[in-house]
């Protein structure tokens, strides 16, 4: 088969650090077109919005949608109206009704949609999933603690309403969990604090249950310095699993049971192809309810105010 001739739309560090390289090194795709308000990519044509690309490069198969979750909407119909398959970048996008809308219009349209949950495709996570479908599962504790400074620095958008604020890592956390443990867990209660300045939490604590009473707790903060924290703890029966460092090293009673370079991006692109070669849409919105969830049913507590 021919490339996918595929465009990005909304250049930003997520995808030069992530989505450009792996695109470069799979042979699936051909990148033609990118369209951004500031960004732009160097030896293809260049836009200033998903419109203007679209009516000028006629040929583009796909597009990939980097943009933050609040402005996805509009471009990812915009796209399925014009015929292109979709990858959304996570978020899938700012509320659960609007990406159900997209994927109905997907499936109306015979095209593909990938709402891409990029650590999932962290090097242990499968690894995890089968320890914890292989033993009983006490409880199980998420740390995701990292510094915004570092990894969102002068991002306005994520602290404004509909960008998810500490979810935005947090979630990375949720579509892990959601898909190693063997049954669906639910929130039972939640803590929000949010800076007196800002419209989105710089933490959380969110207490989970399941239909079997499984204790699942997780701590989500913004403030960590030093050390970072990406990390899924469980007591089994068959003793504690650690999975660190965003699910790229898994341990078993201290002994390492998986540890391999991070694959996330490139294999998020070879899914993306495969379910267009299929035919069909990928879309899990359970890290999505998560959030929604924790927002419904968070208590908010203000902190001091936030600046970068």
């Amino acid at each position: 088969m021919s490339p996918i001739r595929i465009a990005i739309v909304g250049v930003g560090k997520i995808v030069r650090d992530q989505h450009l390289p792996a695109l470069a090194k799979n042979a699936d795709y051909q990148l033609v077109a990118a369209a951004s308000r500031h960004g732009t990519v160097d030896g293809i044509d260049n836009f200033k919005s998903i419109e203007a690309m679209l009516d000028a490069v006629s040929s583009i198969e796909a597009v990939s949608l980097c943009m933050p979750p609040q402005y996805r909407y509009e471009a990812a119909r915009t796209a399925l109206e014009a015929g292109k398959h979709v990858f959304l970048e996570k978020p899938p996008g700012a509320t659960l009704s609007e990406v159900a809308d997209l994927q109905a219009l997907a499936e109306a349209k015979g095209l593909s949609l990938f709402a891409s949950w990029h650590s999932r495709y962290a090097p242990a996570v499968e690894a995890a999933k089968a320890f914890l479908a292989s033993t009983t599962i006490r409880n199980v504790k998420i740390i995701w603690k990292e510094d915004v400074r570092h990894w969102h620095p002068n991002q306005e958008w994520i602290w404004a309403a509909g960008g998810l604020g500490v979810f935005d890592p947090g979630i990375n956390a949720l579509s892990i969990i959601t898909h190693i443990l063997p049954r669906p867990i639910f929130i039972t209660s939640a803590t929000l604090e949010f800076p007196e300045n800002r419209d989105a939490p710089i933490a959380a604590s969110i207490a989970f249950s399941d239909a079997q009473k499984l204790d699942v707790s997780a701590e989500f903060d913004w403030r960590q310095t030093g050390k970072q924290s990406w990390d899924i703890v469980a007591e089994t029966e068959a003793g504690e699993m650690i999975l660190s460092e965003g699910g790229a090293k898994l341990s078993v009673n201290g002994k390492i049971a998986h540890d391999e370079p991070e694959q996330e991006y490139p294999m998020l692109y070879r899914r993306f192809a495969e379910i267009i070669k299929e035919g069909r849409s990928d879309v899990d919105l359970s890290p999505l309810r998560h959030v929604a969830d924790a927002f419904m049913l968070g208590r908010r507590k203000f902190v001091e105010v936030f600046y970068d």
